[in-house]
């Protein structure tokens, strides 16, 4: 029993230290941007060595891929097998609508340096795992599409990329507004305008 404690204890200092590393560098991105965002000064102002960070994270843009990937999660129910392709299109938006809840919770500034073409995290032809909404929506339409509920217009794989390069634009637009857009509505909109010519 006593061990079952210590363990939770442990993954307790463990899941603090990751947040105590992570508002560090969201600090150093509000005050000094992306091109200050090394590991030294993330360790200096989170008072971690540096070994302590390389346990919890590979690099600085797997820590902001972190936060990115560990985003509340949507209710399954909305993501079980639609009953057709409008069903599908209001899930999917939903999953979006979801991601941009989160990405006003990690505030524009965060949002802003993670967005960054120097951020080798957002680039899926060399990442291993893509962020968390795109995986779900993948899935989610592969299984309608199996099931034959909806038919997909484009293959699987533009599909992502598409939906992808949406998502960035309209995140990139509500940074260089410094969060004055309607992002929702455009979220929605832009998207809602895709999946209407893509699923059926």
């Amino acid at each position: 029993m006593k061990e079952t404690v210590e363990l939770s204890k442990q993954q307790q200092k463990s899941k603090e230290t990751r947040e105590r590393i992570f508002r560090a560098a969201k600090q150093i991105l509000k005050k000094k941007g992306y091109d200050e965002l090394s590991i030294k000064n993330i360790c200096e102002e989170a008072g971690v060595s540096n070994g302590s960070f390389y346990h919890h994270f590979k690099t600085k843009d797997d820590l902001l891929s972190y936060y990115i990937e560990e985003q509340p999660s949507i209710n399954p129910a909305l993501l079980e097998l639609p009953r057709n392709a409008d069903e599908a299109k209001i899930a999917i938006v939903r999953v979006y609508l979801n991601y941009v809840a989160y990405c006003r919770e990690l505030g524009v500034e965060f949002m802003s340096g993670y967005y960054n073409p120097k951020n080798q995290a957002l680039n899926a032809a060399i990442r291993t795992e893509r962020p968390y909404p795109i995986v779900t929506v993948q899935a989610y339409v592969e299984k309608a599409a199996l099931a034959g509920i909806i038919r997909l217009g484009v293959e699987i794989e533009a599909f992502t990329t598409d939906i992808r390069m949406i998502v960035i634009g309209n995140v990139f637009e509500w940074c260089l507004r410094n969060g004055e857009t309607d992002f929702e509505g455009n979220m929605r909109r832009s998207l809602g305008k895709y999946l209407d010519s893509t699923i059926f």
